[in-house]
């Protein structure tokens, strides 16, 4: 007796392979989508973590945290990344301390000057023979004399001052602090990133469960 044997279906090698490849692309784009809906949820739970963190943040830094999902292989399994382009965000996740002579700005609360501009506001107002370092308390006070011509690139440093000293105005022609000198900084931890990621994976792990179980 005399027995053929025909391979159909998935016992053909060529519609077997077929289904393997369809079956791990189905795989590779479900796993793709779980992680970027569950890295919109990371995101939103780290800026959260950063406005609790820091007494003011710029909607600029709070967005510069994303997340991105890299599936552009289909040989390999997606993965995610989330966090920030910034090189000096790491430092207020982890803490640190600087150390170096600084000159520190004495500027009303929550206002900012960046490094470069203070600099050069520091640099013009020496030229101009209007700065001197005075001893306060311990602390070496860098001084500057508000004359008609440094008046409006003082403004900002006569305020901070007026609400130290709880008065309207202040004497005209007198010296105001700008900035203190210190040895060194220390940048408190304000956010902890991984620790907010880490708290979203057992959803992205039940998720991504549920939608292989369904393939």
């Amino acid at each position: 007796m005399r027995i053929d044997l025909v391979a159909d279906g998935l016992l053909d090698r060529r519609r077997f392979n077929a289904w393997r490849k369809e079956k791990r692309q189905a795989v590779h784009s479900a796993v793709g989508k779980v992680m970027r809906a569950s890295g919109r949820d990371m995101v939103t739970r780290v800026r959260d973590d950063m406005r609790r963190g820091f007494s003011r943040t710029s909607p600029a830094l709070l967005r510069s945290v994303r997340a991105k999902v890299y599936d552009a292989k289909s040989n390999q399994l997606p993965a995610l990344w989330v966090g920030s382009k910034i090189p000096w965000l790491g430092v207020h996740e982890r803490g640190k301390v600087i150390r170096g002579r600084m000159l520190i700005p004495l500027l009303p609360a929550h206002q900012r000057i960046g490094r470069k501009a203070f600099a050069r506001l520091v640099d013009d107002l020496r030229r101009a023979n209007l700065t001197a370092f005075v001893k306060r308390h311990g602390k070496l006070i860098l001084m500057a004399h508000s004359t008609p011509e440094s008046s409006r690139v003082l403004s900002r440093f006569r305020r901070a001052e007026r609400e130290r000293r709880g008065v309207r105005r202040l004497t005209r022609g007198e010296a105001i602090p700008i900035a203190v000198l210190v040895s060194n900084v220390t940048l408190k931890k304000r956010f902890d990133l991984q620790q907010s990621v880490r708290a979203e994976l057992p959803r992205l792990t039940a998720s991504l469960r549920v939608i292989l179980k369904r393939l």
